[in-house]
């Protein structure tokens, strides 16, 4: 029932401020009003006696309460909006960051970060790496989902072992061969130059120049590669035409060790390293990254100058293997062409044989050769 209807009169409804101006005059003689107060005067007027609110307080919520709160009930819609568009943003621009949340991936990475890196290698491997979550690399991450994550960078991953005499050479000269091995491998596999196919200078200055024929081979592979004379099988290198490196990280494990020559009067300096290439392409999309794994066995011998004819404080490179995953098997022109995720169906030769897990060190290069093309279990 409105107020107008509960006075039985039209017109406004009075304000309690004056029914008391009314109480006042009644009380007085003045006006009409009648001597006995009605029951709602009586309830008005004791209203206003007992009423402590400062001026201007409206019954109620306050105003600026109301508004209050309507302006945070905006503010939190809007923040909620803005959570969800930047949510709904994050799936569509980075996908696996919500499915590594729902998979649990994200743990098992962070797990294999918090791992740190592994111990050196001392001894071949009895097995092949336990397997990682197939995570794609990216540019920020582009060992993700590789064994790789925990090798070590660079140079700090070949490690040269405590020198003794062996085979009757000295500590020292044991040492020298040693340290020198670490240089090739340095300047073959790490150095940029040599990475961008610039001619590895400070790597075949460290070789015996009186190992001639070895020397024409590397010449001439670098003159003309071709599938007899591939400076891959000593440098790694790419064109800087078709790739782009991720980073300046290139992860490495293996090992160093000395024997006593197979030959009378020469120690042998073993080799066995893997290393782990990041690309993109240098046109194309930028994200899509792609790893190449190169394996190198070799052995540098150090020759007892009374004995064999050689030069002082070089090496003989007297055995070499290598073996590259990931990259086209059907191309010689002396730079490796790893294969991307973005490639059309298709566009390399068809795969032959059962797939080989590159990053596996547990047997010797070759020990599961197979002709043609191979395909790889991970890269």
């Amino acid at each position: 029932m409105s107020r107008n209807d509960e006075d039985g009169r039209a017109g406004r409804s009075p304000s309690d401020e004056e029914w008391a101006r009314f109480m006042e005059q009644a009380a007085a003689g003045e006006g009409n009003a009648p001597k006995e107060p009605s029951a709602r005067a009586r309830m008005v007027t004791e209203r206003l006696r007992n009423r402590q609110d400062p001026p201007g307080w409206r019954t109620g919520p306050a105003w600026q309460e109301m508004r209050g709160r309507g302006r945070r009930g905006r503010r939190l819609k809007a923040a909620l909006a803005i959570a969800l568009i930047a949510g709904v943003a994050l799936v569509v621009m980075r996908p696996e960051l919500v499915i590594d949340k729902v998979t649990g991936k994200t743990r098992a990475r962070e797990d294999a970060e918090n791992a740190g890196p592994l111990s050196p290698e001392t001894a071949r491997p009895t097995a092949p790496p336990a397997s990682a979550d197939p995570d794609r690399p990216t540019p920020k991450d582009p060992f993700r989902g590789s064994p790789a994550l925990q090798w070590a960078d660079g140079a700090a991953g070949i490690e040269v072992p405590e020198a003794t005499a062996v085979g009757g050479f000295s500590k020292e000269q044991v040492a020298d061969a040693l340290a020198k091995a670490k240089q090739f491998l340095v300047a073959a596999n790490l150095d940029p130059a040599t990475l961008r196919g610039e001619r590895p200078e400070t790597a075949l200055k460290l070789l015996d120049p009186q190992q001639e024929e070895l020397m024409k081979q590397l010449d001439d592979s670098y003159a003309q590669p071709s599938r007899e004379r591939d400076p891959l099988n000593l440098f790694t290198r790419y064109d800087p035409a078709e790739l782009k490196p991720v980073g300046d990280v290139v992860k490495v494990r293996g090992r160093m060790w000395v024997e006593e020559g197979q030959k009378p009067g020469m120690t042998d300096v073993k080799v066995d390293y893997s290393f782990v290439y990041p690309f993109v392409k240098t046109k194309g999309n930028p994200e899509d990254v792609a790893r190449t794994i190169v394996r190198r066995e070799a052995t540098f011998s150090i020759a007892d100058l009374r004995k064999w004819q050689g030069t002082p404080g070089r090496l003989m490179l007297t055995d070499y293997q290598r073996d590259i995953g990931n990259s086209a098997c059907d191309r010689y022109d002396g730079y490796v062409h790893p294969s991307f995720f973005s490639d059309p169906p298709g566009s390399g030769p068809t795969p032959s044989g059962a797939p080989v897990d590159p990053y596996d060190r547990s047997k010797a290069i070759g020990a599961d050769s197979q002709e043609g093309c191979g395909s790889l279990s991970r890269s």
